[in-house]
């Protein structure tokens, strides 16, 4: 009697995997006190209430701890379907008033993410582009998005998790401040076309390099967010801002398994996270 051998679980080809040896290639940002962000959210701030030696135990052990406050559009994170609303609706068609619980969004909120384990893509738009960032205030358009998926040779899959790097980020760490935060200068970043191509892929998530993920004209600030209503409010698409995106460009990993845990904090429009690329270790 023969048997037909069964194929492998798809958890244990996963596990097989990482014993073989994999790459992460970390995508957060680093969260220090008077670090770049967007000036509409309470900044990031940290504190050591007690250090070692304030309180000694008998046998000569300390401990230390701490104490931080930041809103949760600060640093890397992800939007909730809550934070943006079109005409007093959520996502949905979900009124405002009927999200909340108690003064915070039950429905839509940071604790309705699900975790992110995916397939993940980078879009290099400037590589395809032939510069090493984009100008300022440069809305990314469909085209630079299709030239740069034909160019790579990558692919879109419904539940992807897209990201769009611009160059913006290498000025996050190079003490410009405001030219990251862009006000005067503008940003840049997706569109609402480029958005809506994004959405017709069937895209679960989409992140950038910026702190307001789309263009940002110069002057205008955070006047206007037409991705943000077209992903978050019409189609349910999550957002991921202010990332890291150097290392994977510069080493051409366009694909990869992305994976995203946030912060289930209750009723919240947002949540501070640390996303990874992981790749097989060569």
């Amino acid at each position: 009697m023969t048997t037909t051998p069964t194929a492998p679980s798809p958890t244990r080809s996963l596990l097989d995997a990482v014993r073989a040896g994999v790459r992460v290639v970390d995508l957060g940002r680093r969260l220090t006190v008077g670090m770049p962000q967007s000036p509409n959210h309470p900044p990031y701030w940290h504190a050591l209430p007690r250090r070692h030696g304030d309180m000694v135990r008998v046998d000569g052990g300390s401990a230390a701890n701490d104490m931080i406050s930041m809103g949760t559009h600060v640093g890397t994170h992800v939007d909730a379907l809550a934070h943006v609303s079109q005409d007093g609706r959520l996502y949905g068609g979900l009124e405002v008033a009927d999200a909340l619980e108690g003064g915070r969004y039950a429905e839509l909120g940071a604790h309705t993410i699900a975790p992110m384990v995916r397939p993940g893509v980078l879009l290099d738009v400037p590589s395809a582009l032939g510069v090493g960032r984009l100008e300022p205030g440069y809305e990314i358009t469909v085209a630079d998005l299709e030239r740069t998926l034909e160019l790579q040779g990558s692919t879109i899959v419904p539940g992807d998790v897209v990201l769009v790097r611009s160059g913006w980020g290498q000025h996050f760490d190079s003490g410009a401040k405001e030219l990251f935060i862009g006000h005067d200068s503008g940003v840049p970043g997706v569109g609402a076309a480029g958005a809506q191509w994004l959405v017709d892929h069937g895209i679960h998530a989409t992140g950038a390099d910026t702190i307001a993920y789309e263009c940002l004209p110069p002057g205008a600030g955070h006047a206007t967010l037409p991705a943000h209503r077209v992903l978050l409010v019409e189609n349910g698409v999550y957002i991921v801002e202010t990332m890291d995106l150097e290392e994977l460009a510069a080493d051409r990993i366009h694909a990869f398994v992305f994976v995203l845990s946030p912060l289930p904090f209750f009723g919240a429009t947002g949540s501070p996270v640390r996303p990874l690329a992981v790749v097989e270790d060569e």
